[in-house]
């Protein structure tokens, strides 16, 4: 564990007392947004101590050129990345000519940050004495507004404590920033123009090479004591900068107030030619509600969010405040309003990964999403990947691949691979059935078929295509077999048939043959279509079930379980409790060559598929394989610790289903990858939720009826959490005493607990 520093609380991440070491941390755990843009938790003032500025609009990106020593056919050309955005939120602050700035003042006290997740917002207060001897108290808030996603507000407070002073606030835009991920250190923004018109502000720009045209823009109000008060600014500018300054007289004890409004219209959703009246139209709607108003609306629409996707959990604090945190980032990120985002797994975070899409989507966030959502929301998540089947397939024929044959990128923002990084770009093959998997899943959760004729049958086609291409026949074995390839694991390269990958592989074409019969004989006028579209025969199908019939998967006799890869127990078998500690973690202290040679396992890979298809292995299996492969297990991944909770639960042994969970929902909190001030693992928190609901709770679809397997860890007294199951909410209450269901609607429902068939009615609590 790298960092303790945040305190306890159900519904805040509270900071308390000032530490520059931790700066960057911060900024990362108190990011804000609002599913369309988002911003580190950077300081409004000036400050010239150790800062990872940031500020994102989501889908906005650059093609940064792919930088490697030597290159290789089909190496993708670049790499996506979500782009540093022009900073809104800078506010500096003069008292006495001094600028305000933690980095340099005498004494800084009552140093106090927190982000309400209840309510979404993030406040910063503390008092500070300056070099010129003026004692100052700070007040701040600020939020991104869910109502109006294109704008976002700043309440920013300073109180002068020990005499009067003249205090200057100067509110600005710059465009003036750079990536602190960058390949070339290429300039990614053209500013095309800086404009001012009374009291709003506004900078025109266009990202190089993807032409995304944008405008940021402010408005500011003043106050003293509370009362407005008009006072002119004088207006400076360059060519990539813009500002406002405001000078007032402040007696002692009085408290002198600005209100920023500030954000991002962007041609996605507006013409390019029409972007200032668009940002015009927003901050004249903004300033007309004024803070308070819009806050209000800010708690209400949180309220919203919480009364369907909260996890209470009484008797732990640090477990409640993990999964609330977990659960406020997840939909501080993605919200399901626009059809062409997805979830990075930084989020708005940081600039790690690219901010682009990758198969954690599919294998960690739909869940989430299907059950505290609508179901809309993770249909449209199915859809970006429909959108992108073209992309797919290029990605394919790039490699070799024909005949409609798709696989899906590794990373990306608009379908095409943009990861260049050999052993996953070229080798990472097992994301394609995880797309897939997404949609049984989704069909399985929301019983909404009409999404496979109408889309996914196409997705499946070319996925089962890949696959049959992908496979090598072996004469020696009589066997198909897939070679080359890295697994979930992603500390083995290059090997040969990894279990998961070539499991997902078999699966995922039976069930596009499966789909294919059921579209056949139910959906005539779609299958007519589709077989017009996609060019299939019978040979091919029947090509098709062959592979998936005659794949072969490694095995040990002598161990009785299935080898993640053909080479598995050559190696060195040393268990990770004897590897020495100060090795750990391997991926910080070892080669890349050592790695490779290890049997340390950074994530769950073959558990990865007893997890994904539990109904194919008894739970004498999992617990046979579970036992074989966690003990190598390093869990250097933000996706190991919330599979193994899971496994670990069904399992029954809850003391190690709760660790990992505490692992996994207090992964930044904590930092136990000692890389926090990077970003936040937003992608991996969705399995946190999972591993509560599907962990602890042991929900699951058995023969198409909800499931529950309730337990809970001595540590708590009682947790609770809600599910959308096909448009009716279910609440679930697990205690040391007992569980109990409540249904919201007006449909009695019939369920699975623990084994025995219930009916759950509207309003009347049920005990089992």
């Amino acid at each position: 564990m790298n960092q303790d520093y945040i305190k306890p609380n159900e519904w805040s991440i509270l900071e308390e007392g000032f530490d520059a070491q931790m700066v960057k941390s911060s900024e990362s755990l108190f990011s804000i947004g609002n599913g369309v843009m988002g911003q580190r938790a950077n300081f409004e003032e000036q400050y010239t101590g150790n800062t990872f500025q940031g500020s994102y609009i989501g889908g906005v990106y650059y093609p940064d050129k792919t930088r490697v020593g030597w290159w290789k056919n089909g190496y993708p050309e670049y790499f996506a990345k979500v782009l540093n955005a022009p900073n809104w939120i800078g506010i500096n602050v003069l008292i006495n000519d001094e600028k305000l700035d933690l980095h340099t003042c005498k004494e800084i006290s009552k140093f106090r940050r927190e982000l309400n997740m209840k309510e979404g917002w993030l406040s910063r207060s503390f008092e500070a004495v300056l070099q010129n001897g003026i004692k100052i108290k700070v007040d701040t808030k600020r939020f991104l507004s869910l109502e109006f996603d294109e704008v976002g507000a700043i309440n920013y407070n300073v109180t002068p404590l020990n005499s009067e002073a003249n205090i200057t606030y100067t509110p600005y835009i710059d465009a003036g920033i750079t990536n602190e991920d960058t390949n070339w250190d290429d300039q990614f923004w053209d500013v095309l123009e800086v404009s001012q018109k009374n009291q709003q502000s506004y900078i025109q720009a266009r990202t190089m090479k993807t032409h995304f045209y944008t405008c940021t823009f402010m408005e500011s109000r003043l106050f003293v004591d509370n009362s407005e008060i008009i006072t002119g600014c004088n207006n400076e500018q360059t060519s990539n900068f813009t500002s406002c300054n405001y000078q007032q007289e402040i007696k002692q004890n009085q408290t002198f107030t600005i209100h920023k409004f500030g954000g991002y219209v962007v041609d996605r959703n507006h013409k390019k030619d029409e972007l200032v009246t668009a940002a015009k139209e927003v901050l004249d709607k903004a300033v007309s509600f004024g803070f308070d108003a819009l806050l209000e609306m800010q708690k209400q629409s949180w309220a919203q969010i919480w009364n369907m996707s909260d996890i209470t959990i009484e008797g732990d604090v640090k477990a409640q405040q993990g999964i609330r945190f977990n659960i406020f980032q997840l939909n501080q990120t993605y919200l399901g309003t626009d059809a062409t985002l997805n979830i990075g797994p930084k989020g708005f975070t940081g600039e790690k990964y690219g901010g682009s899409t990758y198969w954690d989507t599919e294998a960690y966030c739909i869940p989430f999403y299907m059950a505290t959502k609508d179901q809309s929301v993770a249909r449209k998540l199915l859809e970006y990947r429909y959108n992108h089947l073209d992309k797919a397939i290029e990605n394919a024929e790039k490699l070799g691949f024909t005949n409609g044959a798709a696989l899906y990128p590794m990373v990306t923002m608009n379908g095409e691979e943009c990861h260049n990084e050999w052993e996953i770009t070229f080798e990472e093959i097992h994301r394609n059935g995880a797309i897939a998997f997404a949609i049984f899943n989704y069909y399985r959760f929301t019983n909404d078929y009409s999404y496979i004729p109408e889309k996914g049958l196409e997705v499946l086609m070319g996925i089962a295509r890949f696959w049959q291409q992908r496979a090598t026949f072996s004469s020696d074995k009589n066997k198909f077999m897939i070679l080359g390839v890295t697994g979930p694991n992603e500390y083995e390269n290059n090997i040969n048939n990894n279990w998961y990958t070539n499991y997902i592989a078999k699966w995922c074409i039976n069930y596009a043959l499966e789909n294919i019969d059921v579209v056949k004989i139910d959906h005539v006028s779609d299958y007519i279509r589709i077989k017009e579209k996609v060019g299939f025969s019978d040979e091919e199908l029947k090509a098709m079930k062959n592979v998936a019939d005659n794949m072969y998967f490694p095995y040990s006799e002598k161990k009785d379980v299935f080898l993640q890869q053909d080479g598995f127990l050559d190696k060195e078998l040393i268990t990770v409790e004897n590897l020495d500690k100060s090795q750990r973690p391997i991926n910080q202290k070892w080669s890349w060559d050592r790695i490779l040679r290890s049997p340390y396992i950074k994530q769950a890979d073959v558990l990865q598929g007893f997890y994904m298809f539990e109904d194919d292995f008894s739970t004498e299996e999992l617990e046979k394989h579970f036992d074989f492969y966690e003990p190598f297990t390093v869990h250097e991944s933000s996706l190991s610790p919330c599979v193994h909770s899971i496994q670990a639960a069904k399992l029954d042994r809850m003391d190690q289903a709760y660790t990992f969970y505490l692992r996994t929902s207090r992964l930044d909190l904590d930092d136990y990858n000692h890389e926090v001030e990077e970003g936040l693992h937003i992608t991996s928190m969705a399995g946190t939720w999972m591993s509560i609901v599907e962990g602890f709770g042991g929900m699951r679809v058995l023969n198409n009826t909800l499931s529950f397997l309730p337990k809970i860890p001595k540590e708590w007294k009682t947790y609770s959490f809600k599910v959308n199951f096909r448009n009716q909410v279910i609440t679930v209450n697990v205690s040391q005493n007992g569980n109990h269901f409540e249904l919201e609607g007006s449909q009695k429902i019939s369920i699975l607990v623990n084994g025995e068939k219930v009916t759950v009615s509207p309003s009347n609590l049920l005990a089992v």
